[in-house]
């Protein structure tokens, strides 16, 4: 086992905060989650996390069709012997656990019987709003508008896909995963939606080519970094780093093009060498990280932490400044300052503490490092 990360690792949420296409990839944020309450049960039989071999025990009479999916693998259950009337697809990533699961309605289920769910979906915004050709819809057999419905909790989302009118909506789609792995179980990815256009016989619906989410990085490394950050940040039990630094090898193996994508996974695979206690090999692919994307101040923070952990004060102090020039009331990073400057400068680390304190006052998520700033103001100051 890893020892524990410190001050390295990035807290949930700034990692949250951290969107794709902004800072590089991460989660999504939800700051304020919409309403999840439904009465349509898909995800009865099982819950994400759950292991294969507890999923196949408790579903030992339908018949499984095994699919590759990436480094994973995909379980199918047809309409005909699915709980739902759908067709189930179960994912599991390649150490067995469950991450996301996709329940298709080609005809379209009715909501009318589901007021729950109904009241659900009129109280959340479009995340994505398009037309589509569903072949076997028997009650809309020419282009509909579809909705793209997202809520969730604190670890997954569900992503609903919708057909009609809000006074009689249609579902065709629900996905269920991990933060991690939601853009992966999106219902506007092209392989899902021709899941609705596949019929049973006869023509099949349109296909229109601009339609449909398609990966422009390799699936296998977007599957691997998720893998990573589930681990990393706990997502199915407790943190793992021996999973997370293997995962994010992978990811970089299968080969990023985006540089976005590249750096961060360098720098996630470097906190989860820290957190293992491997600090030269830490260092070696946070500074990788660096040479890809400069400047960016979590990564020089954690580059930061891992100097310290080396002995290398000097190196520390001045990645730190770099990290706070950079971003000014980047609270951790002043924090992290002021404990390298307290020998040296004590006069500026209680400066540097101070300014933590203003920054992080009312933030829950920091009141153990609030309280024991001020306890080393108090110190200091003597």
């Amino acid at each position: 086992m890893g020892v524990p990360c410190r001050n390295l690792c990035l807290t949930s949420a700034v990692l949250l905060a951290c969107v794709m296409a902004g800072c590089g990839p991460s989660i999504s944020v939800r700051p304020s989650l919409p309403p999840s309450e439904s009465d349509l049960a898909l995800l009865k039989s099982t819950a994400l996390c759950e292991q294969k071999s507890e999923f196949l025990n408790t579903h030992r009479s339908k018949s499984l069709s095994p699919i590759q999916w990436g480094s994973g693998q995909e379980l199918m259950i047809p309409g005909a012997q699915s709980a739902s009337r759908g067709e189930e697809s179960y994912f599991f990533d390649e150490n067995d656990v469950l991450v996301g699961a996709l329940f298709t309605f080609p005809e379209g289920l009715n909501l009318d019987p589901y007021p729950v769910l109904r009241r659900t979906l009129s109280r959340l915004k479009p995340a994505l709003e398009f037309y589509l050709n569903v072949s076997q819809l028997e009650t809309a057999p020419n282009m509909e508008a579809s909705t793209i419905f997202e809520t969730g909790d604190e670890k997954s989302t569900t992503q609903y896909l919708v057909a009609g009118s809000h006074t009689d909506p249609i579902l065709l789609q629900a996905s269920f995963s991990i933060d991690p792995y939601v853009r992966l179980f999106s219902p506007y990815r092209r392989e899902f939606l021709d899941r609705l256009r596949r019929p049973k016989s006869g023509k099949p619906g349109q296909n229109i080519e601009s339609q449909g989410r398609e990966d422009t990085e390799p699936f296998v490394s977007r599957q691997q970094f998720a893998r990573g950050q589930a681990a990393q940040l706990a997502y199915c039990g407790e943190k793992n780093y021996d999973i997370a630094a293997d995962a994010y090898q992978k990811a970089i193996a299968s080969g990023f093009t985006s540089k976005a994508w590249l750096a961060e996974a360098h720098h996630k695979l470097g906190v989860s060498w820290a957190a293992k206690g491997q600090f030269d090999k830490a260092k070696t692919e946070i500074l990788q990280s660096l040479d890809i994307r400069p400047n960016i101040p979590e990564v020089l923070n954690n580059l930061g932490t891992v100097h310290r952990d080396l002995g290398e004060t000097d190196e520390a102090v001045g990645i730190f400044e770099r990290a706070v020039t950079l971003r000014p009331n980047y609270a951790v990073a002043r924090y992290n300052l002021a404990g390298m400057l307290e020998e040296a400068n004590p006069k500026r680390a209680v400066a540097e503490y101070e300014t933590f304190l203003a920054l992080v006052e009312g933030v829950l998520e920091e009141e153990a490092r609030a309280a024991h700033a001020e306890a080393r103001v108090k110190a200091l100051k003597r």
